[in-house]
């Protein structure tokens, strides 16, 4: 599900991570804390000692009542199992539903999704779910962790009478909690009483609310539907007014009503279309994200899946964002549905550096706006200073298709005297698309192996070819440079840009030798006067 190799960065992470495997280790029943002489190896044996512990408790307590048989195995499915190569297939094989969360002690993400994972489980063991939470040190248990086919950290996966089926959901508490809830037989909340509603705001921050005159009918069918096909947001029904109220004060009917809820100042929307899955599905999609989405590692899969392909990103620190959210939530209003709003703290380097190195920003601390078209990949900058009338300058031109995409370019260089001269995006079309020069051009990479031994090579054409006055030699960085004519996949990359026809420059092989080269060029330069001998 994600990276699978561990840095030396990581390591910070691991203390943190012991301290939640303690508190995993003391919320859990496993078979490593048993004597082996002493357990057998039936699934049962869990649901005993669990319902020896209660009696224990309950006995402390002057109650003797031992609980009913369904109570023991409603416990024994939400405790959070630690598996192991000995007793995976048993716990797998031995219920209904299994959430398996596959971790490895150096994953950060792991450490940062195991607390949600916990209190999910406490969770669900509260809303009596028949689901048992289990983990497992998939870096450790490699033989297990192949037989439930996990290969990334951190993975989770869902297992119904042993088959098992990707995660598909968020990665919040919340998120966990509703994902498990609908794929074990519970799409839809029904909340009756005006107490219950008060207390399902109290843990639900987004929710669909859907009320209906009665629970039947083509409408309430597609409401459900909808309900079990959506993987992110809990659905609640009622057919009370008041408790519809409550959940959405600005309702104006509870006869037939659809309408998503959030936690932000554009909290409550109202879906106004036909009661059809693929509508009210694609409704949500719209709205689900608040109104400005700050992006991480564990939500970046559900940004990137959004079906808004005009996104306009903000890097900044998290304390010079606060300043900024307000007007920026402005300006997001007008463009609600139409454009995303996302930000990204700089500090965050996992997410924030492959952003920024595409505008060439890696090295900067200062905050941009950015935006990206998914759907024709361009990227634009804001390169005005930042006012709430500039962004919205910005976007509102971004929306409308009049923005310059941006293209990186280092700072225009001093070619005096220079053999090969160095091009940056600035200059391409000034020294190669516009010159009246034949223009041979090496494009190379700073982590390309090969492009040493090229610059080498080059160098020894340009100074075999020195003085004639219709052919340049020049070179540009691809990692932090680019032009829109210039498109290329691998280097080092040669191309020759004839001085009569620069829309169709001929790639050359960068495996040639010097003497090929210098044959092709003189070819090239043939019927002209300036011809040179082929030896280097």
């Amino acid at each position: 599900m994600f990276s699978t190799k561990p840095t030396s960065r990581f390591i910070l992470f691991t203390l943190s991570l012991l301290l939640l495997l303690s508190f995993f280790t003391t919320t859990a029943i496993t078979a490593s804390d048993l004597d082996p002489d002493e357990v057998d190896t039936d699934f049962e044996e869990l649901l005993a000692l669990d319902e020896q512990e209660d009696q224990e408790q309950q006995g402390s307590q002057g109650d003797g009542s031992a609980k009913s048989e369904a109570e023991v195995l409603s416990k024994a499915q939400r405790i959070v199992l630690e598996l192991n190569s000995d007793n995976v297939k048993r716990v797998i094989d031995g219920a209904e539903f299994v959430l398996v969360l596959g971790y490895a002690p150096w994953c950060p993400r792991s450490a940062e999704l195991m607390p949600k994972f916990a209190e999910a489980a406490t969770l669900l063991k509260e809303l009596k779910s028949p689901l048992l939470m289990a983990k497992l040190d998939a870096d450790r248990h490699t033989k297990a962790a192949s037989m439930l086919d996990i290969k990334g950290f951190p993975t989770l996966l869902l297992f119904v009478n042993g088959t098992s089926q990707p995660y598909t959901g968020g990665f919040s508490t919340e998120e966990i909690v509703i994902w498990a809830r609908k794929k074990t037989g519970v799409p839809v909340i029904r909340i009756s009483s005006v107490n219950e509603a008060e207390g399902f705001l109290k843990k639900y921050h987004t929710f669909v609310l859907g009320a209906f005159d009665k629970f039947e009918g083509p409408d309430y069918v597609e409401f459900v539907k909808s309900s079990a096909s959506d993987n992110e947001i809990q659905f609640v029904e009622t057919s009370n007014t008041e408790v519809a109220k409550v959940l959405f004060p600005d309702i104006k009917t509870a006869k037939q009503f659809l309408g998503i809820v959030k936690s932000e100042p554009e909290r409550y929307t109202e879906y106004e279309g036909k009661f059809e899955m693929g509508k009210i599905l694609q409704f949500l999609d719209y709205n689900k994200f608040a109104l400005i989405t700050k992006l991480t590692d564990i939500n970046s899969v559900r940004v990137y899946s959004s079906p808004i392909k005009l996104q306009v990103i903000v890097f900044a620190k998290d304390d010079e964002f606060k300043s900024l959210l307000e007007p920026l939530q402005n300006v997001a209003r007008k463009f609600k549905g139409k454009m995303m709003f996302i930000y990204i703290d700089i500090a965050d380097e996992n997410v924030a550096k492959p952003y920024l190195t595409l505008f060439g920003l890696e090295d900067s601390e200062n905050t941009a706006v950015t935006a990206f078209d998914n759907k024709i990949s361009s990227k634009f900058l804001l390169e005005a200073d930042l006012t709430p009338s500039s962004i919205e300058d910005f976007c509102s031109r971004f929306m409308h298709g009049t923005l310059s995409p941006y293209f990186k370019s280092q700072p225009i260089p001093d070619n005096t005297n220079a053999s090969v001269q160095i091009v940056v995006g600035k200059t391409f079309d000034d020294l190669v698309l516009n010159s009246p020069e034949n223009i041979f051009l090496e494009v190379h990479t700073p982590w390309c192996i090969n492009c040493e031994t090229t610059s080498k090579q080059v160098e020894k054409l340009a100074k075999h070819f020195k003085g004639l006055d219709n052919l340049v030699f020049a070179r540009l960085d691809a990692s932090t440079n680019e032009h829109p004519k210039l498109q290329i996949d691998d280097y080092p990359t040669l191309l020759f840009y004839p001085a009569d026809n620069k829309a169709n420059p001929i790639k050359l092989s960068a495996k040639s030798g010097g003497k090929d080269l210098a044959v092709f060029i003189n070819k090239q330069l043939k019927g002209k006067d300036q011809v040179h001998k082929d030896e280097l």
